[in-house]
């Protein structure tokens, strides 16, 4: 008799979500994404504003990661460089124009994902609508994804407080993945934008807290500009307990490699603040935290025809390895 096949779940944005998940794809693993549905920027913004439903983009990213169809992922990433629809992306639009062919997103995905014939599952956080509030230390508000990523002295601040408005519930297919979860993993991405908010739905992090899965945090590989500069990984550990609770994660992955000063560099020429994520030594002898390196060394071009995102939102040019990311999990 077959043994029963693990259950995945990943939970984070768009980028470093799929990129997890690609990894996982050549394993024989039951896989669900749980991705964050509060962008504000971005063609996911503006079809956001103008067709009034939840932001597409990270479900797309991971709708195409969990593809077989190779023929037809790059379609899905296609960003229109001309005319009205310029910056827009051409999976958004599909995926926009499914809600309106069947009357809801759930539905919408479900058609998608047999067109990409994908592997897993890709579930909203919620399927209601609600925007990120962040209070500041000096209790300055500031509403909408696009305005906290754009804020350029949120880490110098600090944040006092992350909450949604209006308060939303999670979608019941996140937190069913959840409690059926054989590992649960915490995906790199923008930190007070796309991994803490998921914490922020009604019912997750309860639900994270209460499952008997293995739980993994992936720390970011560098810190983002205005957000989190200076961070070291404790850091990202502290704050992040303070949304899911203390002791509650088994396992926190970060990364020890370096790049060659001409990559440096060339993501500097963009990121003039960017750095690595700081470490203490000290970590290194601790066994629940796992000191490696997970680069990908092929630094990712930025599109000219992306222009819907502005500042300190641009894509990330640096990401992990999804496939030693992949092997490190699995040994979990």
């Amino acid at each position: 008799m077959s043994k029963k096949q693990k259950n995945i779940v990943c939970l984070g944005g768009g980028t470093g979500v799929s990129l997890v998940l690609s990894g996982f794809k050549k394993y024989p693993l039951d896989l669900t994404a749980i991705v964050t549905m509060f962008d504000s920027g971005g063609s996911s913004g503006k079809l956001r504003k103008e067709l009034d439903i939840l932001p597409l983009g990270d479900i797309r990213q991971c709708l195409v990661a969990l593809s077989n169809e190779i023929n037809l992922t790059n379609l899905f990433h296609y960003r229109f460089g001309k005319g009205t629809l310029k910056g827009h992306n051409f999976g958004n639009l599909l995926i926009a124009a499914a809600i309106g062919a069947t009357g809801g997103l759930d539905k919408a995905m479900d058609k998608i994902g047999k067109i990409l014939n994908i592997k897993g599952r890709v579930v909203p956080v919620t399927l209601e609508k609600a925007d990120i509030v962040a209070v500041l230390k000096n209790n300055k508000k500031i509403k909408e994804e696009e305005k906290i990523i754009n804020c350029p002295y949120l880490s110098k601040v600090g944040v006092k407080k992350l909450f949604l408005e209006p308060k939303v519930k999670a979608n019941p297919k996140a937190i069913s993945a959840i409690q059926n979860a054989d590992l649960i993993i915490i995906a790199p991405g923008k930190f007070y934008t796309s991994i803490l908010p998921i914490f922020l739905a009604k019912g997750i992090s309860e639900a994270v807290r209460k499952s008997q899965a293995k739980k993994v945090f992936v720390c970011n590989l560098m810190t983002q500009v205005g957000n989190t500069d200076d961070f070291y990984v404790m850091d990202f550990l502290t704050i992040l307990e303070k949304y899911l609770g203390k002791d509650i994660i088994d396992y926190i992955i970060f990364n020890t490699g370096k790049l060659s000063s001409n990559q440096v560099k060339e993501i500097r020429e963009v990121f003039p603040k960017a750095d690595f994520i700081k470490y203490n030594k000290s970590l290194l002898n601790r066994k629940n935290f796992i000191g490696v390196d997970v680069i990908n060394r092929q630094i990712r071009k930025l599109n000219p025809a992306d222009i819907l995102v502005d500042g300190a939102n641009q894509r990330t040019m640096i990401v992990h390895n999804p496939n030693k990311l992949a092997k490190i999990l699995l040994n979990l």
